[in-house]
């Protein structure tokens, strides 16, 4: 596992809190948020249920992200983004992420992935690399709509919401793949 720290170069934003009952922050994924679709025994691309409370005052949308910085890439791995989340909104089921989007609220958008999936793919590490962290966050917005098209990578993302990031609500996962 690198040291890397997605945040370390990004604006500094109050924290909030993001609780899942599929995630335990610091603990490693449970088999149903690992990837079917790379092949890992048990893997099934289910997203995480998340609940959010505490956002600064101001925000007026969220945008959800999941990221792994330790995949062997040299721009880590985006696993899932969403954008345009409403202010009223504290809450994705389990299951939100998949091919529809079916559990998401309306305005709600899936950026793709690096898989090129507008939908939440597992974690699937390479065999032998190590454990690698996944970053869940919630980022509480200054604005309504974050103005990125559907087809926009979660790098654009999050650099068009570098500005307007006034929050931040973290749950970190783990996986590992044994050699």
């Amino acid at each position: 596992m690198s040291a890397n720290d997605p945040f370390a170069r990004l604006p500094e934003a109050a924290s909030f809190t993001v609780t899942s009952t599929n995630v335990t922050d610091g603990a490693a994924w449970s088999p149903e948020q690992l990837s079917g679709m790379s092949g890992v025994p048990g893997g099934k691309d289910i997203s995480p249920q998340l609940s959010w409370s505490g956002a600064p005052e101001g925000t007026r949308s969220y945008a959800v992200t999941v990221y792994d910085p330790d995949a062997p890439t040299g721009s880590g791995f985006w696993h899932w983004a969403v954008a345009d989340i409403p202010a009223t909104v504290t809450e994705l089921p389990e299951g939100a992420g998949d091919d529809t989007g079916s559990g998401l609220p309306e305005g709600a958008f899936q950026l793709p992935n690096d898989a090129r999936a507008a939908r939440f793919i597992g974690a699937a590490p390479p065999a032998g690399h190590g454990p690698h962290r996944y970053f869940v966050v919630v980022h509480a917005l200054d604005v309504e709509s974050i103005g990125v098209a559907a087809d926009a990578t979660p790098a654009v993302l999050g650099f068009t919401m570098a500005g307007h990031i006034l929050g931040r609500a973290v749950l970190t996962a783990s996986a590992e793949t044994p050699a």
